[in-house]
């Protein structure tokens, strides 16, 4: 039936061997004015004690990293102060997981858009989502808004939360 419009066609997609993904890419690269697709990502601290957030693709859990809470003067401090910030990110490990982690997800991203994917969730978690958690979210998001082609946005689902 549509073989006359066809041949009088500019540009022809085979959608036999393209599943759903795939054909929106085509199309998109074909006739998006704005360029690639743009990835956005919400990346959200959370705390442990509070479960885990359900709309989350990837979690992280920063409980290794030495407890603020503990310390008096960092107690009543978020990861937002740059005291709490700079006892976390200073503590050992802390550095190469953020560095490694946001290594890992790299490959994970070029598949989002591959896959035509235009959004994801990465929750990294601590007991109470206060100190740890916060300050290590600021930071990978930080580093993923760097990468070409992602918007991201900071979210802290506890934060302020007893």
């Amino acid at each position: 039936m549509l073989r006359e419009l066809k041949h009088t066609s500019d540009i022809v997609i085979d959608t036999s061997e393209l599943n759903v993904h795939a054909l929106a890419t085509s199309v998109t690269e074909l006739f998006s004015e704005s360029g690639p697709i743009v990835l956005r990502l919400n990346v959200m601290s959370f705390g442990f004690k509070y479960g885990l957030p359900v709309d989350a693709n990837y979690v992280a859990d920063v409980r290794f990293i030495p407890n603020p809470h503990w310390v008096p003067v960092l107690r009543p401090q978020t990861g937002l102060d740059a005291p709490v910030r700079d006892y976390v990110l200073g503590a050992q490990g802390a550095g190469d997981f953020i560095d490694r982690y946001v290594h890992a997800l790299v490959p994970v991203l070029d598949g989002y858009r591959r896959e035509n994917k235009h959004y994801a969730t990465i929750a990294v978690g601590c007991t109470g989502g206060k100190h740890r958690s916060v300050a290590v979210t600021e930071e990978i998001a930080q580093r993923l808004a760097q990468l070409p082609g992602v918007q991201v946005a900071a979210h802290h689902r506890d934060l302020g939360r007893e």
